[in-house]
């Protein structure tokens, strides 16, 4: 439900609220485990537009969300959270945010923009907790003055970051130690015009982070409009990205793995450059045609992977000895007919590989090709519209437990389509209908299973050597233990859909 109110000539106010419930568990590969995760969320959205002298800006907005979601063993219900009876994932996940922006009252323009964030998170994946309080607070004060072909723009930054859980990443000497981070920052920019064709932009930032020392990042960027049809743009700059595992990499925590970190972890840099062409059509009849095109490059240093290769029971982290690059081309098109058709086409061709001990690997989860479309046709006699819409992704290597494993290395070119229908003509009220998933494509499809050993999700019955590896037996013929990592795709069917749109 959203709305917009106004209260009064100068306030305006954006309500939205959300509510989703999904609680039918589905087992379609039959392997005693949901196909989809199930949830339970509301959410709660509000933000305030106040008019100022001078059309100066105000706004202020909040928003919060609570979520219940699980997945596992088809049996489980929460009294068995946490628990090694039935194996389940669970995660509670409160969290609100609070972000302004307010323009001084002074004769030039200068900005404050502000947030503050706080989540908490309380999950169990099997019989490993995971109990997680995030709170960030961020302010950025920014200042833009012009003159002449200058356009430059000025600020400083503050950022602060708390982080603590019951995992090894605030773990210390004397105990636990919670990451209580501020993060201040100086940056600078111009845009310098060079007539009307022509325009360079330079930049740099630099961030004070205490536990890595001064940050510099400089970038620049180049934009040459050919004329009012063709503009070609070069971007390069550099940046750099503290990790942490257990937030972003949800595989360190499925309890399947044992997590092993074998350093203090440095934070990530990147260098990269980008060329991108703009080309744009119009015709006399009505035809609108947008096309672009990039090639990119970067190039990592510090990079954190996870190698799930060099034991099969565990993941291990540590900073790349060497060097990862993620290079490619990418192209879109946008078109539009008079006629009410519409057509967007994406597509990315890429290389993602990291160099360690003068071996270059292709990583884990990656794939080599990628494309995107949306066709929607109106008929607008009937005021019905259809859309269209898929995505395609190349092979994948994907992690396995040892050379017994009988899972694919790679996954299949695999494609995801939808179709839908919506009617406008109702006054206000949208019916919208359609088949998600047309080609009824699941990643077990092409696999003998999924989730590995996903009848022992405890390995109670795996047999390991004097080493800590996994022997085969009679029970256990492959040699694996209960993992969950194998997941390249939805795990959703086809499905149809229905609904209605009302607009006050």
């Amino acid at each position: 439900i959203g709305s917009k109110i106004a209260l009064g000539d100068k306030t305006t106010l954006l309500l939205g609220v959300n509510y989703f419930n999904y609680d039918n568990p589905i087992d379609n590969n039959n392997d005693n485990f949901t196909d989809v995760t199930l949830q339970n969320r509301i959410s709660v959205f509000q933000k305030w537009n106040l008019q100022r002298s001078r059309q100066r800006e105000f706004s202020l907005a909040g928003r919060f969300l609570y979520e219940d979601r699980w997945g596992g063993e088809m049996q489980w219900t929460p009294e068995f959270r946490g628990t090694d009876i039935l194996y389940g994932e669970s995660i509670y996940t409160t969290r609100w945010e609070l972000l302004g922006k307010y323009q001084l009252p002074v004769e030039f323009p200068m900005m404050f923009t502000f947030s503050y964030t706080d989540h908490d998170q309380n999950s169990v994946y099997g019989t490993l907790p995971y109990l997680a309080q995030q709170r960030i607070g961020f302010g950025q004060l920014t200042w833009g003055p012009q003159f002449e072909s200058h356009d430059l723009l000025f600020g400083a930054a503050i950022r602060y970051n708390y982080y603590d859980d019951n995992t090894p990443a605030t773990s210390g000497i004397n105990g636990n130690e919670p990451d209580n981070v501020w993060i201040p920052s100086l940056f600078a920019q111009d845009e310098i015009s060079f007539g009307e064709q022509h325009s360079l932009l330079l930049g740099s930032r630099l961030d004070y982070d205490n536990r890595h020392g001064a940050i510099f990042t400089p970038r620049m960027a180049y934009k040459w409009k050919l004329n009012d049809f063709d503009v070609l743009r070069i971007n390069a700059g550099t940046g750099f990205r503290v990790v942490n595992l257990f937030t972003e990499d949800h595989a360190a925590l499925t309890g399947a793995r044992e997590v092993v970190i074998t350093e203090s972890l440095d934070p990530e840099r990147s260098y990269n450059i980008n060329l991108n062409y703009l080309k744009k059509i119009y015709s006399s009849n009505g035809v609108y045609l947008n096309f672009d095109a990039s090639v990119f490059y970067t190039y990592f240093s510090n990079r954190i992977l996870p190698d799930y290769e060099t034991d099969p029971n565990q993941i291990i982290y540590s900073n790349l000895d060497g060097n990862s690059v993620s290079k490619g081309i990418s192209t879109n098109l946008d078109l539009s007919l008079p006629n009410g058709l519409k057509v967007l086409l994406g597509a990315t061709v890429m290389d993602v590989s990291s160099e360690e001990n003068n071996v270059t690997t292709r990583q884990i989860l990656t794939e080599r090709f990628t494309g995107t479309w949306n066709v929607s046709y109106t008929i607008r006699p009937w005021q019905l519209t259809l859309d269209y819409t898929g995505n395609m992704y190349g092979p994948m290597r994907l992690p396995l437990l040892g050379e017994l494993d009988p899972r694919n290395e790679f996954s299949p070119t695999w494609s995801i389509q939808n179709i839908q229908f919506t009617y406008t003509g109702g006054k206000g009220i949208e019916l919208y209908g359609g088949v998600k998933n047309l080609l009824n494509w699941t990643p077990n499809r092409n696999a003998p299973f999924i989730i590995a050993r996903a009848n022992d999700p405890f390995d109670q019955n795996v047999t390991f050597d004097s080493n800590g590896q996994v022997t085969a037996t009679a029970d256990n013929p492959y040699a694996l233990t209960f993992d969950p990592t194998y997941v390249y795709g939805p795990n959703q069917g086809i499905r149809a859909f229905i609904g209605m749109r009302y607009r006050l």
